[in-house]
């Protein structure tokens, strides 16, 4: 039985996707290579930017955890200051990475069922003229909310700050153009919104802002700086490459051109969250989130009040059906989550209500 993954990521891929994984492929073949720069260049174009526009696209081997550490700890230099924005567990994470990595940082939280607010982000900068750099979440899957990024990058852009957004789940499955956010790091995975697998994060960079880091990095096989200089030289990763995730991606990329692009995947997405809401509200379920922070990624659903809920029993009996939800990551409320991202559609989502009403 194939399952169907209703989760942030990894997510169900296409199985054409699959099977350009099926031939070996050696880090230095001319197809490989290939397969390389056209991603670096794809991605870009799919964030309405470009090299000749001043920017980057550095492909970190790993999770997207180590994508962001790589930028973390290699852009804010040892004199910089970092101002992390926290609303979830995924923003407590950079606070982390600022921690081990012993950068200058300094914290503004907000509740998990708020939104980071630009109001308070340019409160904070005009009271700490001495921060440089600004890092904040745009899709928090710890409930599935946005944070305004655009108002967010605005008023980094008016102060000289540099924007550093963490769109691991968001990007590729909502329209965006860096370049009137006014962001200057932007790093995602390969195992989000375009469908790939997991083997890879990548870094959407500002040309200048990347330039600065050269000799910063904390890290030897996380040097941002090196890791681009390495694929502008000759094509190559430093280390070893994942390279049938590569073959994947590029596979993936295809498809989501195929499919219209990020604003046909984005119609997709939010399609499979209206059938998911109207499907589970029938249910008596209640979202933990206000519907006007929720994004369209994934939906945190809170506990049925009924006693004899079970939520380990629940989600085995889906997953005995084919269907695997994700479970809740809230400190102050007993939730689960449901993706609404990767290879499903509107009728997978009505399939998985009906099996979700059956095992209830």
């Amino acid at each position: 039985m194939q399952k169907l993954l209703f989760t942030p990521g990894p997510l169900s891929t296409s199985t054409t996707v699959k099977q350009a994984m099926l031939e070996d492929m050696g880090s230095r073949d001319h197809a490989f290579l290939l397969a390389v720069k056209e991603i670096r260049n794809g991605l870009l174009k799919l964030a309405n930017v470009s090299k000749e526009e001043g920017y980057e696209c550095v492909i970190v081997q790993g999770s997207g955890t180590f994508g962001v550490e790589s930028v973390v700890g290699s852009v804010v230099g040892k004199n910089d200051t970092l101002l992390v924005l926290v609303n979830g567990a995924y923003g407590e994470r950079i606070v982390k990475m600022a921690k081990i990595n012993q950068l200058n940082h300094q914290v503004v939280r907000f509740e998990e069922d708020e939104i980071v607010t630009p109001e308070a982000t340019q409160k904070y900068l005009n009271e700490h003229p001495e921060i440089t750099h600004v890092a904040c979440i745009h899709s928090e899957t710890t409930t599935g909310l946005f944070n305004p990024i655009k108002a967010i990058g605005a008023v980094c852009k008016a102060q000289n700050k540099v924007f550093i957004v963490d769109a691991m789940s968001s990007f590729g499955g909502v329209e965006m153009d860096i370049k009137q956010l006014h962001i200057d790091f932007l790093v995602s995975s390969s195992n989000k919104c375009i469908e790939g697998v997991p083997g890879f994060s990548f870094a959407l960079c500002k040309r200048s802002e990347l330039e600065k880091a050269k000799g910063q990095g904390r890290s030897l096989s996380l040097d941002l700086y090196d890791q681009w200089n390495g694929l502008e030289n000759n094509g190559q990763f430093r280390f070893t490459p994942p390279t049938l995730s590569i073959m994947a991606f590029r596979q993936a990329m295809k498809e989501l051109e195929e499919e219209g692009g990020v604003k046909a995947r984005e119609e997709r997405y939010k399609t499979n969250k209206k059938v998911l809401d109207e499907g589970m509200a029938l249910l008596g379920f209640k979202q933990y989130l206000k519907a006007e922070i929720q994004g369209h990624i994934i939906t945190s659903f809170l506990y049925p009040t009924d006693k004899s809920f079970n939520f380990e029993d629940f989600y085995n009996k889906l997953n005995d059906r084919g269907f695997v939800i994700y479970p809740g990551k809230l400190s102050k409320a007993d939730a689960f989550r449901i993706g609404n991202i990767g290879q499903i559609f509107p009728a997978d989502v009505s399939a998985l209500i009906a099996a979700i009403k059956e095992v209830l």
